[in-house]
């Protein structure tokens, strides 16, 4: 009689092997899609913020692409869209027509000279009875040489009496323009004094965070206020923010989805970078 082949023994016991490494490997906690953020936070709230505007088609289907890819891992409520266009910024638009997971609320800023009515007010519910503001004004009213105009004045009236009423626990304006300045010099000053009047009323209402386009930097740190600026078209990225009652983290995601730069506003006002 011959004897049996040690072959398939072995090939038996490869598999067994290779099958109790599998089921070991599936059993365990998989990596967040984005490194650094730790996963997910079951109460904490996570919202998007990301520079509006016109793209290439290829550019911007890659842009939302990466945004769904957040939100469904992270369950985003909203996105913030700065752009100058209010609703009809093509990238909110298409977004929100092209993709399912985009078919969230976004909040748009646009910038206009002669007509108000682009700043509004929308509380957002968090955990343990806490409250978000997010507060969009219209920056294109307070620009231009002498006195605000009215309905630049007006805006300025309802921002006081908005945030004089609110008891909520965070408070994040937003708007187009950038206010902080890096650079020294004539041309810089100038651009600081046109929005002085909104910086005042920031401070005096303690404001946590204002959202914008991007300025000299990502993330400017002035007082008790962050500045926290998005990118345009020329370096494609978006703002990933995680609130919860102590603190807002904010992860800059690139568009290739790495975090490439990470900010933490805690409620007492000290930043870690």
């Amino acid at each position: 009689m011959e004897k049996p082949s040690w072959v398939p023994t072995l090939v038996a016991q490869a598999c067994l092997c290779f099958s109790l490494y599998l089921a070991f490997q599936l059993g365990q906690p998989q990596k967040p899609m984005y490194h650094g953020t730790n996963g997910t936070r079951p109460l904490d709230l996570y919202f998007i913020s990301v520079g509006g505007g016109f793209r290439p088609l290829n550019q911007q289907t890659h842009l939302l692409k990466q945004m769904e890819k957040v939100v469904k891992k992270y369950k985003a409520k909203f996105v913030v869209d700065i752009s100058d266009l209010g609703k009809d910024d093509p990238l909110m638009q298409n977004g929100t027509l092209l993709f399912s997971s985009l078919k969230l609320p976004w909040y748009t800023t646009r910038v206009s000279e002669r007509h108000g009515g682009g700043y509004f007010q929308k509380k957002i519910n968090l955990p343990y009875e806490k409250t978000l503001d997010v507060i969009v004004v219209d920056t294109g009213l307070l620009q231009g040489t002498g006195s605000l105009g009215g309905f630049g004045n007006n805006q300025l009236h309802w921002l006081k009496r908005t945030l004089e009423a609110t008891s909520s626990n965070w408070r994040i304006v937003v708007g187009f323009h950038p206010l902080a300045i890096c650079e020294d010099g004539e041309e810089g000053m100038g651009a600081k004094k046109v929005f002085e009047s909104l910086q005042l009323i920031f401070m005096k209402f303690e404001v946590n965070a204002y959202l914008s386009a991007q300025g000299c930097a990502s993330s400017v740190r002035r007082h008790s206020l962050s500045y926290l600026g998005n990118t345009g078209q020329m370096e494609d990225g978006f703002l990933l923010h995680r609130v919860s009652t102590l603190e807002i983290v904010t992860y800059f995601v690139s568009s290739g989805g790495e975090v490439v730069h990470k900010s933490v506003l805690h409620q007492r006002g000290k930043e870690i970078m």
